[in-house]
C-alpha cells in the first residue's frame, strides 16, 4: 500500500486507515474513529471484537530512532486513553461491556512523497 506523504499528521492519519483497514480484515468492527471529548485528547480506533470493546491506539513509525511505536503509549497517554474510554463507555451505556486496550503499530518506509507499509502489528492487551 502506498499513499502520499507530506508531514507527519497526514503519516499519522494514513496509519489509522492502514489499521482500521487491518482491523477489519482480523474480523474487527469499527464503532468510531477519531473519538473525541473535550481536551482530553482522542482514541484513535474503537472498535469491537467477539465480546470485546476495543479502545485501539494507531502508532506509526518510519524509524526506530526512537524506540517501538508501541513505547510511545507511555503511562501517561494510557492514562488518558483509559480516562476517554470511561466516558465513552458511560455516554453509551455499555456498562457490563468487556473492554480491551490494543496498540496497532504500523511500520512504513518513506520515499520522496510516497509511503509503503513494510509490516503491521496488533498487540491486544496492550495495557
Amino acid at each position: 500500500m502506498e499513499n502520499t506523504l507530506n508531514n507527519k499528521r497526514t503519516a499519522g492519519t494514513v496509519g489509522e486507515k492502514i489499521a482500521e483497514e487491518y482491523l477489519k480484515e482480523h474480523n474487527y468492527s469499527i464503532i468510531t474513529m477519531n473519538f473525541r471529548y473535550k481536551r482530553l485528547g482522542e482514541i484513535d480506533i474503537i472498535a469491537r471484537e467477539n465480546n470485546y470493546i476495543c479502545f485501539v491506539e494507531v502508532k506509526t513509525r518510519s524509524t526506530l530512532e526512537y524506540g517501538l511505536p508501541s513505547e510511545a503509549v507511555n503511562y501517561k497517554k494510557q492514562e488518558n486513553i483509559k480516562k476517554l474510554a470511561s466516558i465513552f463507555i458511560g455516554q453509551n451505556r455499555l456498562y457490563d461491556a468487556n473492554i480491551r486496550f490494543d496498540v496497532v503499530e504500523v511500520y512504513v518506509k518513506k520515499e520522496k512523497d510516497t509511503m509503503t507499509v513494510e509490516k503491521i502489528n496488533l498487540i491486544k492487551n496492550a495495557f
